[in-house]
């Protein structure tokens, strides 16, 4: 896996003054683009070569678009606390038609494009608690995200394409009702998974023949939410699959661990597992019996290379 070293050549790059960019986004007006969504219409449409934008901290409000025809795209910011990308979009909100926007139309940000990479970088839908408002939604595939920041409310991250592979590396993502929901399949690596309020963390809606779903390793599930008032999931769709393997979690998982969405057919369908779960709220003993405890031997194949590798061996 060539994404470490490649994180820290360009961290150094970056510290050092030295990173090669191909376009500088700055909102005073120091680099070739006040915003993000010019400097992404200004790479060449199914360009074969990587074009590297390098964000300057600010606080960047707008809702952007990556096309299907940007690929090979990679966002640098320069401090994932200080480069913002914001907005406060929610489903219910108007359109200028008079018309509700819905969960999707409340995107912050739509990535259609392949092989996109971001990195350090807070990506915000500030809407607050007004129902489901999104942050980051998700269609290419081979996407990465590393140490960045994904905050808001319900239906914060959405990992929407059902042919889409992502890796989220290093990255905090907050929020209450069903804050990482879709049908991709998403690799979430020593993340830090924050929840607020109550609610379920996943609603994963994998198609039937899709052997991945979500699945996070060695990530910490914390936050400032009441003891026991959290699931670690529920179906949104028959089939969903979600798995934990070697987290942390606080005490505010409940004990039950997983829903079914009121529907005891999706118990049937659904593929809910951890492995070596541990911290207060790893009350294995408790959890609903149509989940599962897997094996050694069963764990073994949940590796960041092995479920996201596919048939074109993608090196993340």
């Amino acid at each position: 896996m060539k994404l470490n070293w490649i994180f820290l050549w360009v961290g150094f790059m970056v510290v050092s003054g030295t990173f090669a960019q191909d376009f500088i986004v700055a909102g005073d007006g120091s680099g070739d683009f006040k915003t993000v969504q010019e400097a992404i219409n200004s790479v060449p449409d199914f360009r074969k070569q990587r074009t590297t934008i390098f964000i300057k901290n600010g606080v960047y409000k707008e809702k952007l678009v990556l096309p299907a025809s940007k690929n090979n795209v990679t966002f640098i910011g320069e401090d994932k606390l200080k480069t913002i990308i914001t907005n406060d979009d929610y489903a219910s909100k108007l359109n200028q038609f008079g018309e509700q926007m819905g969960t999707t139309g409340s995107s912050g940000f739509f990535v259609f494009g392949n092989d996109f990479t971001a990195r350090n970088i807070t990506f915000e839908n500030s809407a607050g608690a007004v129902g489901q408002a999104v942050a980051v939604r998700v269609d290419g595939d081979r996407i990465v995200f590393e140490n960045c920041r994904f905050l808001g409310h319900q239906d914060t991250l959405y990992p929407h394409g059902k042919n889409s592979r992502q890796y989220y590396k290093n990255c905090y993502i907050e929020g209450t009702v069903d804050f990482i929901f879709g049908w991709s399949t998403a690799v979430f690596d020593e993340c830090e998974i924050f929840c607020k309020d109550h609610g379920y963390i996943t609603a994963a809606s994998t198609d039937e023949e899709t052997e991945y779903g979500f699945v996070f390793i060695n990530c910490r599930i914390t936050g400032d939410a009441p003891e026991k008032s959290f699931y670690l999931g529920r179906p949104w769709r028959p089939y969903a699959k979600t798995v934990f393997v070697n987290c942390f979690l606080d005490k505010h998982i409940k004990p039950e661990g997983w829903h079914n969405w009121g529907s005891e057919d999706k118990e049937k369908t659904a593929y809910y597992a951890e492995y070596k779960s541990h911290g207060p709220g790893a009350a294995l003993t408790d959890r609903v019996s149509w989940s599962h405890q897997l094996t050694d031997d069963e764990a073994k194949k949940y590796t960041p290379e092995n479920i996201l590798r596919g048939e074109d061996n993608w090196d993340f």
